[in-house]
């Protein structure tokens, strides 16, 4: 227990004084205007680098990821199948899919997933 413990200081302590030393030695000692300003050819840009953006759009991307890593979290439960007993199987593949149903149901009448509004 106490070589696990030193262990574990001796690499958080190594891990913090890389990342200390990380942070000291890539400082930039100067900030170049000309550098730093978005690039068109050699000409003025002809409107802002920051163009605005649908919050709908992002809120659509941000269900989609949430419930596609949802069904990644699906796909073992029809191998696990055959290795558990069914009744558990059942209760838990159940559960799982109540939850998500829940949240789809939740976002559908907060009005998240109306792209037109």
């Amino acid at each position: 227990m106490l070589t696990t413990l030193l262990s574990a200081l001796i690499i958080f302590l190594l891990s913090t004084i890389m990342m200390v030393m990380a942070s000291i030695l890539s400082k930039k000692t100067f900030v170049d205007r000309e550098k730093s300003s978005p690039f068109e050819c050699g000409f003025d840009p002809k409107s802002s680098a920051r163009l605005p953006f649908s919050l709908q759009f992002f809120l659509i991307a941000v269900i989609f990821l949430i419930f596609d890593v949802e069904i990644v979290l699906l796909i073992p439960l029809v191998p696990t199948m055959s290795l558990s007993n069914m009744s558990s199987f059942l209760l838990v593949s159940t559960l799982f899919l109540i939850i998500l149903l829940g949240g789809l149901y939740h976002e559908w009448n907060q009005g998240a997933l109306k792209w037109m509004s």
